[in-house]
């Protein structure tokens, strides 16, 4: 059962009934929608990241409607993520409604979020893949890869990376049918420091260009 709040004339929040537990569906929506970003949260926080608040402001004059997805867990105010199996039972009860207005959807994610949108992405039918700050391995373990799940993703596929990104850096990325898009000096809250050359809206400036041109380019 879905069980719609109307917030504002752009911007409504559903709460959506899944597997896992109660998920919300924030909308940012495009006037002439042509496509749906629906990207979810990491382990360490919520749709009020930087980066996803940069594109879910950024999209919509675009064509292309956001969904914030934020995981049962984060809704249940629960503090740790769940194991990753239950983030895409998350993530699967919840792709109807995304998936509802007929349009293409890409699936996006950030951090863990862009781990669960890379695993599930050619079961759901996603048109393609965003991964933002996708973390290659755990800090100081590069031994422990997770590339198999990026390059598993079977879409077309953006890696949005901070280049001092503990979880990976741009150039520990293996080969592969992705693009890449570095954010020069982020971290993986793409925060630059005080001291780099560029500040933080000229960071966010390169995620939400990237993602634009990316998006205009999917057929």
């Amino acid at each position: 059962m879905t069980n719609v709040r109307n917030v504002t004339q752009s911007k409504t929040a559903e709460t959506v009934e899944t597997d896992a537990g109660t998920a919300r569906v924030t909308w940012r929506r495009a006037k002439k929608a042509r496509l749906v970003l629906a990207v979810s949260h990491g382990a360490g926080g919520g749709i009020e990241a930087r980066d996803l608040e940069a594109l879910a402001a950024a999209l919509p004059p675009h064509g292309v409607s956001v969904a914030l997805v934020e995981q049962p867990w984060r809704v249940a105010g629960k503090k740790l993520a769940p194991p990753p199996k239950t983030l895409d039972v998350g993530w699967r009860g919840l792709w109807s409604v995304v998936a509802k207005p007929g349009l293409p959807v890409i699936a996006g994610g950030r951090s863990a979020g862009a781990r669960v949108a890379c695993r599930t992405a050619t079961e759901l039918g996603a048109h393609a893949v965003l991964a933002l700050s996708f973390p290659l391995h755990p800090p100081g373990k590069p031994e422990k890869s997770r590339a198999d799940e990026l390059l598993g993703a079977g879409v077309p596929t953006l890696v949005v990376q901070g280049g001092n990104d503990p979880f990976g850096k741009p150039e520990e990325f293996p080969a592969g049918s992705y693009e890449m898009v570095e954010v020069p000096y982020g971290d993986h809250g793409f925060a630059v420091p005080k001291r780099a050359p560029i500040d933080q809206d000229q960071a966010l400036k390169v995620i939400t260009e990237a993602v634009l041109e990316w998006t205009s380019s999917l057929g």
